[in-house]
């Protein structure tokens, strides 16, 4: 099976038991109605990204959903918690791409979200033989990576949240929903 769509979506969740807040998160992220199969970092060539609304059209209640899933969690009142995926879209359309899941304890969204979309970035420039310095700041290597005209898009989606204050589980979540 080779998916044909992706659709990103984030979700938080806080509840007593640490199970239920990751439902509740899968439900605010609106993929908890599936059976998810996290796999590892590969976009397929020709993968589309379409909207949540219209990804979620063509699935089912109970299908068996491949995605790559970022999910963190805590119960440690206010400690922030991030769950984040980056994606890198080739310029060939016969090429993959790449998607990389960052889950981090204390850093803001902007950091995490910068992050997530370098690494994805990264992977794939290593793949297409592009050059550029690892040591770089996102901005820069942004740059390079479009420049190249190898890379052509890039994005991320990054939930961030603060462990409830009365201790209570909490849990986010940031996914890539594979749709055949």
């Amino acid at each position: 099976m080779i998916p044909t769509k992706v659709f990103f979506t984030k979700g938080v969740g806080a509840a007593k038991e640490k199970l239920t807040s990751f439902e509740l998160a899968l439900r605010n992220a609106g993929i908890e109605k599936f059976n998810l199969v996290s796999v590892s970092s590969i976009l397929p060539p020709g993968c589309k990204k379409v909207p949540r609304e219209k990804g979620l059209e063509d699935l089912k209640a109970g299908e068996i959903v491949y995605c790559v899933l970022a999910r963190n969690e805590t119960n440690e009142p206010n400690r922030l918690v991030a769950a984040s995926v980056g994606c890198a879209i080739p310029a060939e359309g016969n090429q993959y791409g790449y998607l990389s899941e960052h889950h981090s304890f204390g850093e803001t969204e902007e950091k995490v979200s910068d992050y997530t979309e370098d690494l994805a970035a990264s992977m794939l420039a290593t793949t297409l033989g592009v050059e550029f310095n690892s040591d770089s700041a996102w901005d820069e290597k942004e740059k390079v990576f479009k420049m190249s005209g190898k890379i052509v898009y890039t994005s991320n989606v990054t939930q961030t949240a603060e462990g409830n204050k009365n201790g209570l589980w909490t849990t986010v979540i940031a996914a890539a929903i594979f749709v055949p």
